[in-house]
């Protein structure tokens, strides 16, 4: 069992409820996770009650969380850990309505016999969001709570108000926590200590160093049984307000104050204050042939599976400096990556022939993946006589470390800091609204989806978008393997 850190986790024990609690994702990640926080030793103690639409009892709620543990955990499950975490489970069918909710949780929290916290996780479509509230706040679960959304947040400007206004008549806005399970991803983090903690970068960490960035998400799955929902929804609207407009918040902040939640927040939230509304014709949108004859799919859809766009931040630092954001599915690879673009030298005394330039310039590139890795691209001399240049690269893998075992899982540390009251991570009711707000004219006049060719990169349109630059995926090279010497 790995050793926690003093302080790490929650001050007291927790009382999760877990409505969702049958679906898939709290099988592929909540349960799983919520088991690995248990068994080692991150939370106190801590009792979950499952709440779904299936009529189900505890015993079966204890069938479903087993198999998903089976199916989805990373990590071993011993009879010792399992035994304790089964009896940490209890189940109310939603029909049970909110006596029966509130009856389970306070058999929870007598059976902790101290003092508790509350954690309720809405793992539910945003049609039931409301709704769930609303139940919680019947069963008088309001007090010493806090609140796990989960994506969208809203879907326009008007939608995102009206939402958080209906949650703060129940919950003040320092208890909800809007999930994005990109910000978890350690890598994620590391942007923060990669550029305050070292003195070499941050200096250049602006728009007289970097010609331009690259937030790139393609994936390689369809859409599954999610078609229904991605109806509603599109590329933009799953991807890009939620996931990758934060991920460009992190990259752009200002050094905040401190590494705490409430200063951090304020430098991603004046980020977004500075970004120009997006206009249509800096987006390009996709669709992959063959969506429309999905199940759930009108036959004359326009929701776009794919998006491009660039958008600008008009302040001191990054004024002038595009950022490009593409992501789909059905794409050629999967990947997710940051690339940042350092301009070139002003002039050139190395002959034509050296190859300067011919493969294009510098880049700083972060890889989001779980386990974080970096490279950094530079031009060197070919060994030999005369003056041949190469483009060659400094790369750091987590897996050089022999420190990849302790990266927690996204929703695992998501989770964690939620229990803590450590908003760090999550997103407020003023940055959504401002994102959704700089994307008003790009809802009102979307412009046309393009088709493209599963296993492809999008329509061809995306390099006139970025051109005269180049996308950096495909990359030209592969990340070295860290496990294979010389490599």
């Amino acid at each position: 069992m790995a050793k926690i850190p003093p302080g790490v986790g929650p001050r007291f024990p927790q009382v999760v409820v877990l409505f969702g609690a049958t679906g898939d994702l709290a099988r592929r990640k909540l349960l799983p996770g919520l088991f690995h926080l248990a068994s080692v030793g991150f939370i106190p103690a801590c009792r979950i009650v499952g709440v779904s639409l299936d009529e189900i009892d505890v015993d079966g709620f204890r069938r479903a969380a087993r198999s998903a543990l089976d199916d989805f955990s990373a990590r071993k499950v011993t009879d010792d850990d399992w035994k304790a975490f089964s009896d940490s489970l209890d189940y109310v069918p939603l029909a049970a309505g909110p006596a029966a909710l509130r009856a389970a949780v306070e058999r929870a929290e007598q059976s902790l016999a101290v003092e508790t916290r509350r954690l309720h996780y809405l793992s539910v479509p945003p049609s039931a969001a409301l709704a769930a509230v609303g139940m919680l706040h019947a069963a008088g679960l309001v007090e010493r709570a806090r609140i796990v959304m989960e994506k969208p947040f809203g879907t326009d400007l008007a939608s995102a108000v009206s939402l958080n206004a209906q949650l703060h008549q129940v919950f003040d806005e320092e208890a909800i926590f809007r999930i994005d399970h990109f910000l978890g991803k350690e890598p994620a983090q590391n942007i923060l200590a990669f550029r305050f903690a070292n003195g070499l970068f941050e200096p250049i960490w602006n728009r007289n160093f970097i010609d331009h960035v690259q937030i790139d998400v393609p994936e390689t799955l369809g859409l599954g049984q999610r078609a229904g929902f991605y109806e509603q929804t599109g590329a933009f609207r799953d991807m890009v307000v939620t996931h990758l407009f934060q991920i460009l918040a992190f990259m752009a902040m200002e050094p905040p104050t401190s590494l705490e939640p409430a200063p951090i927040s304020e430098e991603k939230n004046k980020v977004f204050r500075s970004m120009l509304p997006i206009q249509p014709s800096d987006v390009i949108r996709g669709q992959y042939t063959g969506y429309r004859a999905e199940s759930g799919v009108a036959p004359d859809s326009e929701t776009e599976t794919f998006i491009a766009l660039r958008c600008a931040i008009d302040n001191w630092r990054w004024a002038g400096v595009p950022f490009f954001l593409r992501t789909g599915k059905r794409l050629a690879e999967g990947q997710r990556i940051i690339s940042i673009a350092f301009r070139e030298p002003p002039k050139s005394m190395f002959p034509p022939d050296s190859g300067v330039g011919a493969q294009g310039p510098d880049h700083l590139t972060f890889d989001l993946a779980d386990a974080s890795k970096m490279s950094l691209s530079f031009y060197g001399k070919r060994p030999g006589p005369g003056m041949r240049l190469d483009k060659l690269s400094l790369q750091f893998a987590m897996h050089d470390t022999g420190l990849v075992g302790d990266v927690l899982e996204a929703y695992e540390r998501l989770i964690l800091d939620a229990m803590r009251g450590d908003r760090t991570l999550f997103t407020s009711s003023q940055g959504i609204e401002r994102l959704w707000e700089v994307a008003t004219a790009l809802i009102e006049s979307p412009p046309p989806v393009r088709l493209y060719a599963p296993g492809s990169w999008g329509p061809n349109s995306v390099h006139q978008l970025i051109a005269p630059r180049a996308w950096r995926l495909p990359f030209e090279r592969t990340w070295r393997d860290p496990n294979k010497l010389g490599s």
